[in-house]
This record gives C-alpha cells, sequence and structure tokens, in this order.
C-alpha cells in the first residue's frame, strides 16, 4: 500500500474547510444555494460528506465565500482533486461497501482502540481473518469471504510504510480466550501478537484487560479513536455496526471516548504482563 493521501480524508478536510469558509463569510446554505443556483440540499450534502464536490464547484464556492488568494485556492481545488481518487479498498466495493473507514484508517498517524470480542483487523492473521470473518455471517459465501480477507491483509501494510501509525490496542481477556479457528488458529494469532508488539521499529502497544477487572467503561462496546497528523483533520469516534460504521467527531464526543480508552488503559496489564498472559496462553495451546 504506497503512502498516498487518502481520498476519504481529504473529502472529509475539504468539506470542513468548505463549512469553515461559509460561516466565516456569514452565509447561510440557502443564501449560497440562491447565488449558485443551487438547491439548499445539494450544499448540505457537500458539507456532510453525502455528496461527492467536483472542482467546479469548489471554485464557485470560494468565489462565494471571497477566497481571492491564488494559493488558497489552488490548494482546497487540489484537495477536490485528492478526493475525487480511488483509493485501493474501492477494488472490494462488493464485500466492503463505500470502504470510508479504510480510508480514514490509511491516514491516521494513531490508532487507539478497545475491543472485547475478536483480535482487531490490522492485527489478524490471515487464518485468524478467515475464521473471523466466516463466523460472523449466516451463510457465508466462501468467494466474498476471501475477498474480505485480501482486503483486511492489505490494510495491514499501513505498518510497512516509513512512518507507520501508532497503534494502541486494548483488549479484553476474553478475545484471547475464545478459541476462533481452533487451537491451532488462535495459538498461531497468540504468537502474531507478541511478535507485532515486539517488532524493532514497533509502533504497536498492546494490553489485556483482565475478566478479574470486573466493570469497566468498555461494557458499552468496541471503539476506534483515529487522530490524525494535520491540525486540520480532527480526531474523530468509529464504532462498529452491523451495515456499516458510525462516525462521532463532535469534540464532546471524542473527549468523552479519549477519557474511557484512558481508564480502560490504567485498568489493563501492562504491555509487558500482557504479553507474559499471551504467551502463557499460547503454550498451553501447543
Amino acid at each position: 500500500m504506497p503512502a498516498t493521501p487518502s481520498p476519504t480524508a481529504r473529502a472529509r478536510r475539504l468539506r470542513y474547510e468548505l463549512r469553515r469558509l461559509r460561516e466565516e463569510a456569514g452565509l447561510t446554505h440557502s443564501e449560497v444555494a440562491q447565488r449558485l443556483e443551487w438547491s439548499p440540499s445539494k450544499l448540505s450534502r457537500v458539507e456532510t460528506g453525502q455528496s461527492r464536490v467536483n472542482t467546479g464547484d469548489v471554485s464557485d464556492l470560494l468565489g462565494v465565500y471571497g477566497v481571492s488568494d491564488e494559493a488558497s485556492r489552488e490548494a482546497l481545488i487540489q484537495l477536490a482533486r485528492e478526493a475525487r481518487r480511488r483509493g485501493w479498498w474501492t477494488r472490494y466495493t462488493d464485500v466492503l461497501g463505500s470502504g470510508a473507514y479504510i480510508g480514514l484508517e490509511a491516514e491516521a498517524s494513531a490508532i487507539h482502540t478497545f475491543e472485547s470480542q475478536f483480535v482487531p483487523g490490522l492485527l489478524q492473521t490471515e487464518d485468524y481473518a478467515r475464521a473471523v470473518i466466516t463466523g460472523g455471517q449466516v451463510r457465508p459465501d466462501p468467494e466474498a469471504v476471501e475477498r474480505r480477507v485480501a482486503a483486511r491483509m492489505t490494510r495491514q501494510e499501513l505498518f510497512t510504510r516509513p512512518e507507520p501509525p501508532e497503534l494502541w490496542a486494548v483488549l479484553d481477556e476474553s478475545v484471547i480466550l475464545r478459541p476462533v479457528g481452533g487451537p491451532a488458529v488462535m495459538r498461531d494469532q497468540l504468537r502474531h501478537l507478541i511478535e507485532a508488539s515486539t517488532r524493532p521499529n514497533a509502533t504497536v502497544t498492546l494490553q489485556i484487560l483482565p475478566l478479574s477487572t470486573g466493570a469497566h467503561p468498555g461494557m458499552n462496546g468496541p471503539f476506534v479513536i483515529l487522530r490524525f497528523q494535520n491540525p486540520k483533520d480532527p480526531p474523530m469516534i468509529h464504532l462498529e455496526t452491523a451495515t456499516d460504521g458510525l462516525y462521532l467527531e463532535e469534540p464532546p464526543d471524542v473527549e468523552r471516548y479519549t477519557l474511557r480508552f484512558n481508564h480502560l488503559v490504567a485498568r489493563a496489564l501492562g504491555p509487558n504482563e500482557s504479553r507474559a498472559m499471551i504467551a502463557g496462553l499460547a503454550e498451553r495451546m501447543a
């Protein structure tokens, strides 16, 4: 996976910038739409990410917002060009849908996640991924399963980049106890977790939250916090659902989940203790 700009992340930044410029110009959706002879709903869809915007529309919007500086105009028009490119994940739209989360993940500089059911996709072995994907479907289609597995393995290539993202994963102990795929598959998966968190250039921090902890702030379900290098890309929360993901971007929501993650980190075993627990379990499966 080349370290090229993610069109999904670029589209997100563009809509933020366009909304900011409209608000700074003191214009409502209706006022902008009237000047451009658009429907108000078109502008609303652009700002909420429901519709892609072309470079011509961006140029027209910048004119209405009074952006005359050529460098500023070209930077935003270039964002629009990059946002319309196709990411590698579009090859898998038949099994991944829009791939919106993958596009954002590909641009993230830090990924903090809590998981209570299975190993996060970025840390799964191929056999474990196949077992998880198959087990999660009532009527699994073998061809679709293999395409999902291939996409999941491609996602992991972001760790081969010169500057890979920081991944901090807190896993409920039930994740490593559940024998997904059988003992052999699970043993290899556990060993892979240890290997991933001890690589020479490791950017992976792994902690296990023991069952003995009792009630904890993650009991409402798993979540992911994505943070980005560019300050114009605010952090966001991703909550996975059975159909598509739910995204939370308002600062109070991000703060709430960040606090929740920090509490989980504090209650979980440290990285060394966590690896010792995982290694002991893998040994018993040998």
